[in-house]
């Protein structure tokens, strides 16, 4: 098959309403930085762009938060991300954002192209609207219970617990997020995408062209959306914030974000042009253009389903492949930011990399372990055991430990230079290990075309750990030992430790090659150790065994990695459990005061009808010693005077209540508080901020008269 004539690459874009976590740096960035990197060692022309999605609620949600505006909340976190992701060697060609003027008009353009074409349609529905905040709510300022699983806090377009994606109207009890209160249903006019018309076509696009290469779980879930019928979907919304809708009669309107942020990736590549002298047009519409979406499974419907009938009708190409991720876990549970339960990019970089035991090798680290339990075909889980283990078992002891003995073994053994190679002294093993570089390429290269990243690394560290199993068969110190009567070391001996350190100082420049995708940092490293030029890292050179030159003069070894303490691990999964904790304890303390306590479980009349209200006068009271809460009263009950022990004493003074009438249960048995007998029990009524108001008679009346 021939290759394509260039290459797009998109990554999901990031909404800029807050820090980034390493779900997301698994799900959609680093794949794509690994699939671009590959591509661009082959010297193919590549486009790898991203940039930060600056609309929808989500941004001006987080803008009430932190009692600002969107366009700060925007200018804050824009280049946050974008050095996070710098930090891990994600390596755009452009980061761009969608809050810039050509974003705004290519969005524009293409909603007017649509809509002059008769592919949109004009509708009037009836959508959810806060009457006291004389507002229509998008989803995300809806919530109410989930269908599918009962989480009681949904947003209206999906729910982060299960997932599942939402339409407003499917939630139970639904309450705006502005006010509190329940949203009505007003009137309003939006702009549709018939999504419906296109059923034929994209069943035959996805379901019989990519049946086979897409992944099985993508188009699972694109058969699901087709065959349950798609609907029309609105590309409008009444909000302040957005892109506005360019046509008469849409005034207070812009375009929804999800028909917004994929046009991002287009004017994303239109910047990035305008930046490199280039032509944006050839990336977008030559069918020779090979266009590859990596997403997160959560986005698969936009981006297999909206976004390719938007293309469609816009005249651009399509997606070749959507090589989308299921989810990654944390410690056992689901990352959410809203229970702080994840590991953001910031903190990793933090406590990692700019520590003075850090620097850009920690950062491979991190890539090395997200693409190791990369959730290609299900959803993984990050522990910080697997962490430290997948570290300090595979890149310490046998990705780096092969590459440091092998250049230790070098500068003892050879002086300090690339030896010589013997052919006509090589044996089985030499041969099989040699044969063995080329095969690894050409397996790690057929499995990076099909998106199996995880496949592919393990290859590269299979390389590695095959030049730790020759080196051992061969054992070059033991043939360091057969020497003269000078010392020197016998020459058939040094002919057998040339061959071995020859063969392992190639695997090692090809290991450089190889990983270069996956862990950038660690393959220049190398390159400076074998004092090589960068240029060294093109895929062509891969397979090869004269990528370093006999007597060539290598660096003294370093190690690439350093050893995860299990002090670091303990001390991450503490932190972890301390954010959860707080998070807790703000969400209690945020949490409303119902409007009602929970009504008691039922009773029947004959149990009320034992108990004997009778009304009583307060004829005095003071506080009851060490006890702040008590208050030790006589009250007056017509018949008798009684001692009555009450927890009013937060609420009332002593002198304020003398003369009280007060309804009291006079039938409850005798109990002792603080000493004192306590014979009966004041009624009060406690309002919803915790306030305790008495339950008299609004008339005087004589003491002792029965309450019914």
């Amino acid at each position: 098959m021939n290759k394509p004539k260039r290459y797009l690459i998109t990554a999901a874009l990031p909404y800029a309403n807050g820090l980034k976590h390493i779900g997301h740096l698994a799900g959609a960035y680093l794949p794509a930085d690994t699939y671009s990197r590959y591509l661009k060692a082959q010297k193919r022309d590549v486009v790898f762009v991203c940039g930060s999605d600056e609309h929808g609620t989500a941004i001006p949600i987080q803008a009430t938060k932190e009692g600002t505006t969107a366009q700060a909340i925007i200018d804050k976190y824009h280049p946050i991300i974008a050095q996070n992701f710098k930090d891990l060697g994600i390596e755009f060609d452009i980061y761009h954002r969608t809050s810039a003027p050509i974003h705004h008009e290519t969005a524009q353009e293409f909603f007017k192209v649509l809509n002059d074409h008769g592919d949109l349609e004009i509708k009037e529905s009836e959508q959810y609207f806060d009457e006291a905040a004389n507002s229509f709510l998008a989803d995300r300022y809806i919530k109410g219970t989930c269908p599918n699983c009962a989480f009681e806090s949904a947003y209206g377009d999906q729910c982060e617990r299960c997932g599942k994606t939402l339409s407003p109207d499917e939630l139970i009890n639904p309450v705006s997020t502005l006010s509190g209160n329940k949203p009505i249903k007003k009137a309003t006019q939006h702009w549709y995408l018939p999504l419906d018309r296109h059923e034929a076509f994209l069943s035959n696009w996805i379901l019989k062209d990519h049946a086979n290469d897409w992944r099985n779980t993508v188009v699972g879930q694109c058969k699901s959306w087709i065959d349950g019928g798609l609907q029309a979907r609105a590309v409008t919304r009444d909000l302040d914030w957005g892109i506005r809708v360019p046509v008469k009669g849409a005034e207070g309107k812009v375009l929804y974000v999800w028909f917004d942020a994929p046009i991002g990736y287009i004017s994303a590549t239109k910047q990035w042009a305008l930046d490199n002298g280039k032509d944006w047009k050839p990336y977008w519409q030559d069918k020779e253009t090979k266009l590859v979406h990596f997403i997160g499974k959560d986005n698969i419907v936009f981006h297999c389903i909206i976004f390719p009938v938007m293309l469609k009708l816009h005249g651009d190409i399509l997606p070749d492949n959507v090589p989308a991720n299921e989810f990654m876990n944390l410690e056992g549970d689901k990352m959410s930011t809203s229970r702080n339960w994840k590991l953001e990019m910031q903190d990793y970089i933090n406590d990692f990399i700019n520590q003075p035991n850090g620097g850009p090798q920690m950062a491979d680290a991190l890539r090395y372990y997200l693409t190791q339990i990369a959730p290609e075909t299900k959803d993984s889980e990050f522990t910080w055991k697997g962490y430290q283990d997948a570290v300090n078992s595979e890149l310490v002891n046998i990705f780096g430990n092969f590459i440091n003995r092998a250049l230790v073994l070098m500068h003892k053994l050879c002086n300090g230079k690339v030896p010589p190679l013997h052919p006509e002294i090589l044996d089985d093993l030499d041969k099989a290990t040699i044969g063995q570089i080329s095969n690894s390429k050409e397996k790690i290269e057929a499995l990076l075309e099909q998106y199996k990243f995880r496949d592919a690394l393990f290859e590269v560290i299979d390389l590695a750990r095959t030049g730790n199993q020759y080196m051992q068969k061969k054992e070059p110190w033991i043939a360091a030992k057969q020497v003269d009567e000078n010392g020197k070391i016998l020459a058939d001996a040094q002919k057998l430790i040339d061959n071995t350190l020859h063969i392992c100082l190639q695997i090692t420049a090809n290991l450089a090659v190889l990983v270069n995708p996956f862990l950038p940092f660690t393959a220049k490293k190398i390159c400076h150790l074998l004092k090589v030029v960068e240029k060294m890292l093109d895929w062509e050179n891969a397979g090869k065994l004269k990528l370093l030159s006999v007597g060539y003069n290598l660096r003294a070894p370093e190690l690439l990695f350093r050893k995860i303490e299990d002090a670091e691990v303990s001390y991450q999964i503490e932190k972890l459990n301390k954010a959860l904790e707080a998070s807790k304890e703000n969400s209690e303390a945020e949490k409303p005061a119902p409007a009602f306590v929970p009504v008691k479980p039922e009773i029947v009349f004959d149990d009320f009808a034992k108990i004997d209200l009778r009304v009583g006068t307060i004829l005095s009271a003071e506080k009851v010693e060490k006890a702040d809460k008590l208050l030790k009263l006589q009250v007056l009950l017509g018949f008798e005077t009684r001692t009555i022990v009450s927890g009013i004493a937060l609420h009332f003074k002593p002198e304020e209540i003398v003369g009280k009438q007060v309804t009291v249960v006079v039938n409850l048995a005798p109990r002792k508080m603080r000493g004192i007998e306590s014979n009966g029990m004041i009624l009060m009524a406690e309002d919803a901020n915790g306030k305790l108001h008495f339950i008299n008679p609004e008339d005087a009346i004589g003491e002792g008269a029965t309450v019914n």
